[in-house]
């Protein structure tokens, strides 16, 4: 088992200062976006900007996609009761679309890149291979070390790039600043200890 760090309230595992991770798109093609029982988790406040935004992600939708949203709504709730994104008939998410090659990419972000809107996509996306997990009144980051992602780990390994620096932005996005610059004082006190 991992050691964990705590900061403030959150519960840290080591993996992120230890694992190495970069996404390799080109070796994956965006199969996180495919592969799973549900849909991507998503935070209260998620769907609520996914009801207000909506009207500007579907010109990146695809057709089966609108209609996913269409039945299921912007969030609906998977086995376990959490809040995700819909899928498209058991497999990709709602929110998806797919490039010549195959490769499947995320409409929300796409509309935020031209600047239809400025929610990039839901934390628990950008914020992947970290999953968040409430534990009482902490928050946990843990590593989800995902098959899929074996191209990811190699890459992250030939760069030498570990989990929390490859996730800076979204790590900044969701925690700020503060929070950030402790995992990076993190990193130069306890590494070689994890």
């Amino acid at each position: 088992m991992s050691p964990i760090i705590q900061i403030d309230d959150k519960l840290v595992s080591a993996e992120i200062w230890r694992q190495h991770f970069t996404c390799n798109l080109t070796e994956c093609a965006g199969i996180c976006c495919v592969w799973g029982d549900s849909g991507a988790p998503l935070e209260i406040a998620e769907k609520n900007i996914l009801q207000r935004e909506y009207p500007h992600l579907t010109p990146y939708m695809t057709p089966e996609g609108i209609q996913a949203v269409t039945t299921q709504g912007v969030a609906t709730r998977d086995a376990d009761g959490d809040l995700v994104t819909p899928l498209i008939a058991g497999k990709e998410c709602a929110y998806t679309y797919f490039d010549m090659a195959g490769a499947c990419y995320c409409a929300i972000e796409r509309a935020c890149r031209e600047g239809k809107t400025t929610f990039r996509k839901p934390i628990s996306c950008w914020l992947y291979p970290i999953r968040l997990t409430r534990i009482g009144d902490n928050i946990a980051l843990n590593y989800d070390r995902a098959h899929l992602c074996r191209g990811a780990r190699e890459k992250g390994e030939q760069q030498q790039t570990p989990v929390f620096r490859f996730l800076r932005e979204p790590l900044i996005h969701r925690f700020g600043e503060t929070f950030y610059h402790e995992l990076e004082q993190v990193a130069e006190t306890l590494t070689t200890h994890l």
